[in-house]
């Protein structure tokens, strides 16, 4: 069994400089680092880009996931007043 290890920010932020910046081949580096070579692409992948865009990104992330959950909501509250205005129509008429 297998226990998951958390690497700091720091530690990621360096095994990708030596990547990107270094020239060094991700298996080596994996290798000497004690990570695998799948984990250090997913964080070339994440913190290869510089960190202002970076933050734009995470920024965007946070505002679509902000505006999906208020579209779930709406379209649930239209759904509820679409039910309730048939309700009252079927009462009425």
């Amino acid at each position: 069994m297998s226990t998951r290890r958390r690497f700091t920010e720091e530690f990621k932020l360096e095994a990708v400089k030596q990547v990107v910046e270094r020239g060094f081949g991700v298996r080596d580096v994996a290798a000497r680092l004690g990570t695998s070579p799948h984990s250090l692409y997913a964080w070339v992948n994440k913190y290869g880009i510089p960190a202002e865009q970076r933050l734009v990104g995470d920024d965007q992330t946070a505002k679509l996931k902000r505006l999906e959950a208020e579209l779930r909501r709406v379209t649930e509250e239209r759904d509820i007043l679409k039910k309730a205005a048939a309700y009252f129509a079927k009462e009425s008429g």
